[in-house]
C-alpha cells in the first residue's frame, strides 16, 4: 500500500494519496486546486488516480475534487449526510454520494466512510485497510474531526456560514462523534488529519503530523471529559477561546458546496514591463500585488497595490486583500521570475482567486508612493479617528493599546460599516505583517490609513506603555 501526505504550510492543510501499488490504482483525498502535484506522484509510482473524495465541503480552502477528476477522469466520491442543507449541489450529480460504511475499494485496500458530524454536519473519517497486511484498519484520515492535539472547531458554521448557534450542537456532535466513532477504535490505529499548526480550524493544533487513537485518548485535553462522560464540560472548554474566523471562509463554503470552477490547463502568465504596465494601473484597469516585506513596500510602492508578503503565505493573505466575488480585474504579480510568479498564482488559487494574469519582476519605471507610517511614541500625537487592532480577538485580549479597536485582518474587507467614513485609521498588528496586509486592502478600498512602525511589539517596548487586557 501506498500512503503520503501532501502538506500546504500556506494553509497548514493535509491532502493524501492513497494507492494500491498491485493494481495500479490511487485515491486522493482532500486536494488542493493546483492538482499537479498528484499527477506527479501518481507518474512517480506509476499509477492511476482513480478516484477522489474529501472528508467534508471546506471553509479554509477550495477543494481540487473537481479539478482532479475533470483531469484523470477519476470518479467523484463526496458526503450524502448531514441533512439537506448540508447535500453538495447537482455539479456532483456524477459522484457517488456516500453514506456511513461506504466502501471504495482499491484493489485489497479498503476505505470506509465514517460519518463522524461536528465539525460539518456532513463530516466524513476514512478508515483505511490494508487487506494484504490485515483484516482490520490500521489508519484513520479524520479531516478535521480529529487533529494532533486538538478538534475541529464546531462555531465555524456560526462565524462563517451564517448559522446561528450552530455550536452548540455541533460541539454536541463532536461529543457523540468521539465516543462513538472514535474512542471505539483501537489504540494503535494512526490518526492522519487535514490540518497541522498554524490552521484556524482549531485552536491548538499540534505540528506533529500524526498521532494514534490511544495517544489522543490519553493526552488530549478533551480525553478526560470523555472519559469522564461529561458531555457540558468538554463543551464549555471546546468553545472557549476559538480564534477569529476568516471572513473567505464563508465563501469556500458556498463554493465548495455548489462546486468550485474547473479551471482545466492555464496560459502562460503574462511577462510585463514597466512600460506596458504604466497605463494599465494608472486607469485601475489591472491590480499589482506587491510580493515584497512590508519594510520595503513603506519605502514606496504602486498606487491602490495590495501587500501580500512572499509566496510562502500567499493564499493566507490574499483572501483577506482580495475578495473575488467583487473584485474580478487582472492581477499582476510582483515576481523575480515566471516560476514564482506561476507558484504565486497556485498559491491564490487555492483560495478561488483566479484571476492572476501576469508578472512583473521590478517596480522600477512605474509611479510610486510612499505609505503612511507612524513611530509608536506618536500614537497619541497623530491626528486619528480610529486605532485599530487587526490581530486576533485572543491577542487583542492577551494585550492592546489603550484606546484601540479589534478587527481580525481576514474580516476587515466585509466589515468596512465597522470603520469610520472619514479620518485618517490608525492600524497596528503584532509585528507589523499583518497590518501591511490588511493595511493595503483599506487604502484600495478609499480609506486613509497610517501604520504603526514596528505594530504592537515595538509599542510595547517603550518603558512605561502598559497595555490593556480584556476578558
Amino acid at each position: 500500500m501506498l500512503l503520503e501526505r501532501i502538506y500546504d504550510e500556506d494553509l497548514a492543510q493535509a491532502s493524501y494519496i492513497i494507492g494500491c501499488q498491485a493494481k495500479g490504482e490511487a485515491l486522493v483525498v482532500d486536494p488542493r486546486r493546483d492538482i499537479n502535484v498528484y499527477l506527479d506522484l501518481a507518474e512517480k509510482h506509476g499509477m492511476t488516480i482513480t478516484a477522489v473524495t474529501e472528508t467534508h465541503i471546506h471553509a479554509d480552502y477550495l477543494s481540487g475534487t473537481r479539478e482532479l477528476a475533470a483531469r484523470t477522469g477519476a470518479r467523484m466520491f463526496v458526503s450524502d449526510e448531514g441533512g439537506p442543507d448540508w447535500t453538495y449541489s447537482s455539479a456532483f450529480d456524477d459522484a457517488t454520494r456516500m453514506k456511513h460504511g461506504h466502501s471504495i475499494n482499491l484493489g485489497n485496500i479498503t476505505v470506509e466512510a465514517v460519518h463522524t458530524p461536528g465539525h460539518t454536519p456532513e463530516h466524513m473519517s476514512f478508515l483505511i485497510t490494508d487487506g494484504a497486511q490485515s483484516t482490520e484498519p490500521g489508519f484513520m484520515l479524520t479531516g478535521d474531526f480529529v487533529f494532533v492535539g486538538d478538534l475541529g472547531r464546531p462555531d465555524l458554521l456560526d462565524e462563517a456560514a451564517g448559522g446561528v448557534d450552530t455550536r452548540f450542537q455541533g460541539a454536541k456532535d463532536l461529543f457523540a462523534s468521539l465516543k462513538s466513532r472514535f474512542l471505539t477504535l483501537p489504540d494503535y490505529v494512526q490518526v492522519l488529519p487535514a490540518h497541522g499548526s498554524g490552521s484556524a480550524c482549531g485552536k491548538a493544533l499540534g505540528a506533529i503530523a500524526s498521532s494514534t487513537v490511544g495517544y489522543e485518548r490519553i493526552f488530549s485535553w478533551w480525553g478526560p471529559y470523555l472519559s469522564a462522560d461529561d458531555e457540558q464540560g468538554f463543551i464549555d472548554e471546546l468553545l472557549s477561546g476559538q480564534p477569529d474566523a476568516h471572513a473567505y471562509f464563508g465563501r469556500m463554503k458556498r463554493e465548495n458546496r455548489e462546486g468550485p470552477a474547473v479551471l482545466g490547463p492555464l496560459p502562460e502568465l503574462i511577462d510585463y514591463t514597466a512600460e506596458s504596465l504604466r497605463d494599465a494601473l494608472a486607469d485601475d484597469s489591472v491590480i499589482l500585488i506587491d510580493t515584497r516585506h512590508h519594510s520595503q513596500v513603506h519605502t514606496g510602492t504602486v498606487p491602490r497595490s495590495l501587500n501580500v508578503p512572499g509566496v510562502a503565505k500567499a493564499a493566507s493573505y490574499g483572501a483577506w486583500a482580495v475578495n473575488p466575488e467583487e473584485e474580478q480585474r487582472p492581477l499582476v504579480v510582483l515576481a523575480e521570475s515566471l516560476e514564482m510568479a506561476t507558484a504565486l498564482r497556485d498559491h491564490l488559487m487555492r483560495v478561488g482567486i483566479d484571476t492572476v494574469s501576469g508578472y512583473v519582476t521590478s517596480l522600477d519605471g512605474l509611479d510610486l508612493v510612499t505609505p503612511t507610517v507612524v513611530a509608536p511614541a506618536d500614537i497619541d500625537r497623530y491626528p486619528h479617528v480610529m486605532l485599530l487592532d487587526v490581530r486576533n480577538k485572543t491577542e487583542y485580549a492577551e494585550g492592546h493599546i489603550p484606546g484601540a479597536h479589534q478587527l481580525s485582518g481576514g474580516r476587515v474587507l466585509w466589515n468596512l460599516d465597522m470603520l469610520p467614513e472619514d479620518g485618517t485609521i490608525l492600524t497596528y498588528c503584532q509585528s507589523g505583517v499583518r497590518n501591511s496586509v490588511a493595511a493595503s486592502a483599506l487604502r484600495r478600498a478609499g480609506y486613509d490609513v497610517a501604520e504603526v512602525e514596528g505594530s504592537y511589539a515595538a509599542w510595547a517596548s517603550i518603558p512605561g506603555n502598559e497595555p490593556v487586557h480584556s476578558n
